[in-house]
């Protein structure tokens, strides 16, 4: 009779009854990667990216409610699903977001830049921060700028400008109104491409329509747990999308689901 006292927890017999064979569980799902009992090798070791990846995947299709798709194109810009997850800080002087797929690998980073020494003092004594100039930089997994954003000074309503690293214009991202469901205007070449709209006054969930209307992707917030809720500032999204997008649109929704909680709607936590 064959026993499991040497096996390091979350191996389990293969639920598929393959005999002699040991399955990892990740907390979310069986893993392909499988070990043969019985042939006095070494105990298996547990995948290094379970963790992470199954942490993500919950993110994904627990939380956001997004099945699981095919793999994408490996960017940013070729993904169906990106998951924008911002860096935990007890206090925040500089927003910072890893970008990854569905899967947990990352494709990218979002940085806030341009701030002086006296700007993070003044964001950190006080909010009037958050009505200044906000600049970032979506950046690739190496690192590279492949956007950059800016939303001027503003008092009510955000205004987010789009260009590429060379200082070539995407688009803009223009809010609407301040009250009730925000919405967002999204502009490219002088007319407009798209909106993105919020389905509750929160401004948690996004739908990101296309110039007739039809939803192109989703944009869900993600519960981040109650001690980062509480005690941090970070703040989960999972973007969807439908269909692959045209250019200039397709830059436009990346740069606005990357850039949501910072860009468009930072005034206060979970206000809108």
């Amino acid at each position: 009779m064959n026993t499991h006292s040497n096996t390091p927890a979350g191996w389990y017999p293969d639920p598929h009854g393959a005999a002699q064979t040991l399955r990892y569980w990740d907390g979310a799902q069986w893993t392909e990667q499988t070990h043969a009992e019985g042939k006095g090798g070494p105990a298996p070791q547990i995948p290094q990216q379970a963790g992470p990846d199954a942490r993500v995947q919950r993110q994904v299709q627990q939380q956001a409610g997004v099945a699981p798709s095919g793999p994408g194109g490996g960017s940013m810009f070729s993904e169906p699903v990106l998951v924008v997850n911002q860096k935990a800080k007890l206090i925040e002087l500089t927003n910072e977001y890893k970008v990854m797929d569905q899967q947990g690998n990352q494709l990218g980073s979002v940085v806030q830049v341009g701030q002086s020494a006296l700007r993070k003092i003044l964001r950190f004594v006080a909010s009037i921060d958050q009505y200044l100039t906000q600049r970032l930089e979506i950046r690739d997994a190496h690192g590279q700028p492949v956007l950059l954003l800016t939303r001027p000074a503003k008092i009510f309503k955000s205004r987010v400008l789009v260009t590429r690293p060379d200082g070539q214009p995407v688009g803009e991202i223009v809010q609407q109104n301040v009250f009730g469901k925000i919405n967002f205007a999204i502009n490219a070449d002088g007319r407009q491409v798209g909106a993105i709209k919020a389905e509750n006054w929160r401004a948690w969930n996004f739908a990101i329509v296309d110039h007739a209307e039809n939803e192109v992707a989703r944009i869900t917030k993600t519960w981040e747990g109650l001690a980062k809720t509480m005690f941090t500032t970070a703040d989960n999204y999972v973007l969807q999308i439908h269909y692959q997008l045209p250019e200039p649109l397709l830059s436009l929704v990346v740069a606005t689901a990357l850039t949501v909680d910072t860009a468009l709607k930072q005034d206060a936590r979970g206000l809108g």
